[in-house]
């Protein structure tokens, strides 16, 4: 059997992105702007430009666009969440990266992770805060 030889490419920093039930591992290389979301490019696996554009948001940011490559592996929640657990993931892996661009990606409101999720459904209910239909007789 053939071994296949292994690329040893050393991460510059990790984030960990999440947003709904979707979570982000990002790495982050060094290289020119290639992003990789789960073994595909990011304009295949996030086929709507909107979702795309989202992932790279922080390099606009902080004006690092070229600069690093990405892997990112992303598990959960639907396309959307995913997008934006990727968005997350890359401004925590920047700040890993480099201190200095923390206050950009703050005042962007790239840095916070939004904590909405569907609540749970309740036993004796017909879903989280639905009841079932009262009857008087």
């Amino acid at each position: 059997m053939a071994k296949k030889e292994v690329k040893n490419t050393e991460n510059l920093a990790i984030g960990v992105g999440r947003r709904k039930t979707a979570v982000a591992r990002v790495y982050l290389r060094e290289g020119n702007g290639n992003i990789t979301v789960n073994g595909q490019k990011v304009d295949e696996y996030f086929v709507d430009v909107l979702n795309s554009s989202l992932v790279s948001q922080p390099f606009k940011v902080t004006e690092t666009e070229g600069k690093y490559d990405l892997v990112i592996n992303v598990t959960g929640g639907g396309i959307k969440g995913q997008a934006e657990a990727c968005r997350h993931g890359v401004a925590r892996a920047l700040v890993n990266e480099n201190e200095a661009y923390k206050p950009a990606l703050h005042a962007a409101g790239l840095m916070t992770r939004d904590p909405r999720m569907v609540e749970r459904k309740k036993y004796g209910q017909r879903g989280a805060r639905r009841r079932f239909q009262f009857s008087k007789r």
